[in-house]
């Protein structure tokens, strides 16, 4: 165990988080998921840092809180910054991104036991789509391959010899590919089952995100959703009109599936290098009232008020234990 888990494992069971909640009154603090499910279950061939928590985790993660924080909705948020209402103390937003099914499957049932609201950042082109996200294709084609090397795009010829040589390969592919411009990525992507030799058929990802009948009906039990593109670029590396585009067509393509109003957006990738001025600019232009990020930590009222386009969230992994998740929520990883 490495002296930082057990740092972090003494501090939280003696209190000291919750302490540093207490005293924090007048933050902000949003949790930023993506997938509720087990990446350990054989079978499992699609992107496991994708993975947030498991069913398990989750309900865990959200008892625990439930008991520390008062949850509120998106529209609560979206009103104090326009003036209207107040926000209790210790405010926190539970955020899903992309639009992944198992939020309907795995994470509704424990937010609805507990009666929490939430907010789906869809992603609008991949609702009712077979077609996956590039960065699960690349894990499905790794999964499945019967080979050992091979000479892949961008990183050239590679070998493993086991799943962690293997998982570090895909990495490497994966962290090259996220630099590179859309165009050239999918079309890296798109050669990897043939030199992977891995069939993938038509159906293979049909049931890998939501239909927009249950996202109609996941707004009927406290879940609003917000704008995440409509095909996941990251938005300062495409034209600025590209990007408004994104933005304009996912929030309407939202408003006109399920009668909700949009307010919200979520940057894509949402690190530094991600999002810029100019960006938040023109979705102020657009009519966003609020923009979030996935830079960590909880943000202060009163810096949430003064950049509304930039506000920060907590990306929780699937390798978080109760202790590193807890730690997360004062901005310690």
């Amino acid at each position: 165990m490495s002296m930082v888990k057990k740092l972090r494992d003494r501090l939280f069971q003696a209190g000291v988080f919750d302490a540093i909640y207490l005293a924090r009154p007048r933050h902000l603090t949003t949790l930023a998921y993506h997938r509720v499910t087990d990446p350990s279950v054989p079978g499992f061939d699609t992107f496991k840092p994708n993975v947030s928590a498991t069913p398990a985790a989750f309900a865990e993660q959200m008892d625990f809180v439930r008991q520390r924080f008062n949850i509120v909705a998106m529209e609560d948020v979206i009103a104090w910054l326009r003036g209207v209402g107040s926000l209790p103390v210790r405010p926190m937003l539970i955020t899903f991104d992309d639009g992944y099914r198992d939020n309907l499957t795995n994470a509704l049932p424990v937010l609805q036991q507990r009666n929490l609201p939430a907010t789906i950042f869809l992603t609008t082109g991949c609702v009712e789509s077979a077609e996956p996200f590039w960065w699960d294709l690349v894990a499905c084609c790794f999964a499945h391959t019967p080979w050992q090397a091979a000479d892949l795009p961008l990183i050239g010829w590679q070998q493993w010899s086991n799943e962690a040589e293997r998982t570090l390969t895909m990495g490497r592919l994966i962290d090259r590919l996220r630099s590179i411009p859309n165009d050239a990525k999918q079309a890296a992507v798109q050669q990897l089952p043939r030199l992977l030799e891995v069939t993938i058929s038509d159906h293979r990802f049909a049931e890998l995100f939501l239909t927009w009948e249950e996202v109609r009906a996941m707004t009927r039990h406290r879940i609003t959703m917000g704008a995440h593109t409509h095909t996941h670029p990251i938005m300062t590396r495409i034209p600025l009109e590209q990007a408004r585009a994104e933005a304009v067509k996912s929030r309407e393509c939202i408003e006109a599936q399920t009668g909700q109003l949009v307010h919200s957006f979520a940057y894509t990738n949402g690190l530094e290098a991600d999002f810029n001025p100019t960006v938040q600019a023109m979705l102020r232009q657009e009519g966003f009232v609020a923009a979030f990020t996935l830079l960590p930590g909880a943000a202060s009222l009163a810096r949430v008020r003064q950049e509304p386009m930039a506000i920060r969230r907590i990306l929780v992994s699937h390798k978080d234990t109760l202790p590193r998740f807890a730690a997360k929520l004062v901005g310690r990883p």
